[in-house]
């Protein structure tokens, strides 16, 4: 219920904001401050959460013998399809340029968004040595309070692998970072209670300074992130499913329920307890479904990363950037650490955008732009890191050969009949009423 409250007061913010920005165009300038105010409020929660999360995901495992053969197989798969989906992303966002042709306007005053720590130095890291140098931190407390997500996930790896190399004795240390992980998303979930007020502020500066015309420029950004999920979907998660052998439209038509939940809510963690015990339904051992979902939380995101690849891109065409192949070559093996830090949690893509800009020195205006449209683009992508996860289950479960066909078929027998005597119920119910009524 409370997901459903904010998503119906983020689209009543997007429309209000698009009205005001057309008939008080002056005054919607203005309101650019309080987008500012919650970017600011969502740089702020960079540092401790990805530390926090990271730490806690790589070394809550244990180590490579605890994890065993699924565990290997496991992140091995979540590496290749990660890889596929920042390439899909880079692919389309160069096919589509949706950055190029944006309204000049509606990058707002310089002077304001450097206050607001929105502006950066406009030349990116340009040498593979360069970009080598700058992962290693001389500081942590220097990288946390830059934001430089590149050198976080570096010490953060350091720390996770000590941590399990002491072992025992390292878990006060690990009770502490799990607390801070919840109160991270906690405080995550508060920064979040604040996205209509600031979603009004950038729809109605940005319709205000550049007219009705920019939401073109919107429906264009929509258009390429959903057509980019579709080509990640077809390409990679179907075939996936064809090397298990299993329907993936059946797998769609028993999880549906979940995926709605997700997109509607715009969180993959409120549609996780259902989707976990449909896919132990569907065949799926309990062992690896219960290993397998959450580990994808955190390392398998597929439509997130896919996101952030394309958002990228965008960020750099607005500003002017041109990143050549060996610079996106550079800012995907980057997003393959960074993005390990989106929890699924609604708008936390925006904070490891917003990080990952910063760590290649390019403007983080994209953001703001962005963030008028996130919570569209975050339906999207949220479904499909939900669907992703449920079909790595079974992917791992077939190369485990532990996939229980039997029980798939019959559950998905046993769901068609469930619906199907549903439907009866529901139209003898409606018979009986109108019955009563005559």
């Amino acid at each position: 219920m409370k997901h459903s409250r904010l998503t119906f007061f983020i689209f009543l913010a997007l429309v209000l904001g698009v009205l005001f920005g057309h008939f008080a165009p002056h005054l919607a300038v203005k309101m650019r401050a309080l987008a500012l105010i919650f970017l600011r409020m969502v740089k702020m929660i960079i540092a401790p959460l990805l530390f926090a999360t990271l730490v806690t995901g790589i070394a809550g495992h244990g180590s490579a013998k605890k994890l065993g053969k699924v565990g290997i197989k496991t992140i091995v798969y979540f590496e290749i399809v990660t890889t596929l989906a920042l390439i899909i992303g880079l692919t389309m966002g160069n096919i589509f340029n949706p950055g190029k042709g944006f309204v000049s306007g509606t990058v707002a005053n310089p002077e304001l968004l450097k206050e607001a720590g929105l502006m950066a130095v406009t030349t990116p890291h340009t040498s593979v040595s360069e970009m080598i140098v700058n992962v290693f931190p001389t500081s942590i407390i220097q990288a946390m309070a830059e934001g430089n997500l590149l050198q976080i996930v570096v010490f953060s790896i350091f720390m996770a692998v000590a941590i399990v190399a002491v072992g025992e004795k390292a878990k006060p240390v690990m009770d502490v970072l799990h607390s801070v992980s919840q109160i991270m998303f906690k405080f995550t979930e508060y920064v979040m209670y604040f996205a209509p007020l600031g979603i009004f502020g950038a729809i109605a500066s940005t319709v205000g300074m550049n007219g009705l015309s920019i939401l073109k420029n919107y429906a264009k950004i929509i258009f390429s992130l959903y057509t980019a999920l579709a080509v990640f979907v077809i390409l990679v998660l179907f075939i996936a499913c064809k090397y298990a052998r299993i329907s993936f439209r059946n797998l769609l038509k028993v999880i549906q329920e979940p995926a709605i939940l997700a997109f509607s809510t715009a969180s993959s963690e409120a549609a996780f307890p259902k989707a976990i015990e449909i896919m132990e339904k569907f065949g799926v051992p309990q062992n690896i479904v219960s290993f397998v979902m959450p580990t994808g939380y955190t390392f398998n995101l597929d439509g997130s990363t896919l996101y952030l690849a394309m958002a990228v891109i965008f960020s750099s065409q607005i500003c002017g950037i041109n990143l050549d192949i060996n610079q996106q070559i550079l800012m995907m093996l980057a997003l393959m650490l960074t993005s390990k830090g989106i929890a699924g949690v609604p708008r936390v893509s925006l904070v490891v955008l917003a990080g990952t800009l910063s760590s290649f020195n390019i403007p983080i205006i994209g953001v703001a732009i962005l963030l008028g449209i996130d919570q569209i683009l975050d339906m999207g992508r949220t479904t499909v890191n939900l669907i992703g996860n449920c079909v790595a289950t079974v992917v791992i479960a077939r190369w485990e050969n532990e996939f229980d066909y039997d029980k798939m078929n019959t559950f998905i027998k046993d769901f068609e009949v469930e619906k199907t005597d549903w439907s009866v119920g529901s139209l003898k119910n409606l018979c009986k009423k109108e019955e009563t009524k005559g």
